[in-house]
């Protein structure tokens, strides 16, 4: 059954959703709990990050079935660490002051940065990692999973920074309420059409791979690329369209804190 690209798409879109909702669940439990819950979360999952790291260096030594899947996953737990550590206010950068109204131009790019630099340059290195991992290994899916997961991060930042008509701020964490003073709501800019088209793009070339690939595990993980880079370019499009994505999680969230201020869809 695992060997049919549909049920592949219905696995990337389940583990999309799952990983994304096991995340915020611990980081409001953190901001409702006790000071040191974010810290302490942190902590304690760094096991998984090793886990998938270590998953990542066994499976690429071999394309199977098995191996795909297990790509897929490991990959899935090194970017939920990584996320789970922003989220958490642990790895963000050194800026953590609301940006000055007014501020515009180059001081606001800089200003911008300096409050995710950490998270994003540790980012890029995992992609080194990642890329050292893979090269010459038969098995490269978990790269190309890598690969999509951090262009479409960086195109949705790029978005929230430059401006889209809605921007969701309900999840935004508690150590982390500085950052809705970056995001502009607005029309769109250039980046939205070229995150889009990017993500677009890799989703047709995977595609294109899927329907020409011989072997089932190939055809697996095409399919798992695929919904994957689908899931990214409709992620882009909710930044545009009214559509209520909030309540895919908020039913599983504890209430946020009292202290935060009230939040709302934009």
């Amino acid at each position: 059954m695992m060997s049919s690209p549909w049920i592949a798409a219905i696995f990337a879109v389940f583990a999309w959703w799952f990983f994304t909702g096991a995340i915020l669940l611990v980081v409001r439990k953190s901001d409702v709990g006790e000071a040191v819950g974010h810290g302490r979360s942190v902590f304690l999952s760094v096991p998984l990050a090793a886990l998938g790291f270590a998953g990542l260096v066994v499976s690429s030594a071999e394309v199977t079935l098995q191996n795909v899947y297990i790509s897929f996953l490991s990959v899935l737990l090194i970017w939920g660490w990584i996320e789970l550590a922003f989220l958490a206010g642990i790895i963000t950068g050194p800026e953590r002051r609301d940006c000055p109204p007014g501020l515009s131009g180059t001081d606001r790019f800089v200003r911008a940065w300096n409050t995710v630099s950490h998270h994003e340059l540790l980012l890029f290195a995992t992609l080194l990692v990642i890329i050292v991992i893979s090269t010459g290994a038969p098995n490269t899916f978990g790269m190309w999973v890598y690969l999509v997961l951090f262009v479409a991060r960086i195109s949705a930042k790029l978005n929230l920074y430059f401006g889209v008509p809605r921007i969701n701020t309900e999840f935004v964490p508690v150590p982390l309420q500085h950052l809705k003073s970056y995001f502009r709501q607005g029309p769109v800019t250039f980046a939205f059409p070229v995150g889009v088209t990017l993500l677009t793009l890799a989703a047709a070339c995977f595609a294109e791979r899927l329907f020409s690939a011989e072997t089932t595990p190939f055809i697996v993980g095409f399919a798992l690329l695929t919904a994957l880079s689908l899931l990214a370019a409709i992620e882009h499009w909710l930044m545009v369209i009214p559509l209520p994505d909030a309540k895919l999680w908020r039913w599983m969230l504890p209430a946020p804190p009292r202290s935060q201020d009230k939040t709302h869809e934009l």
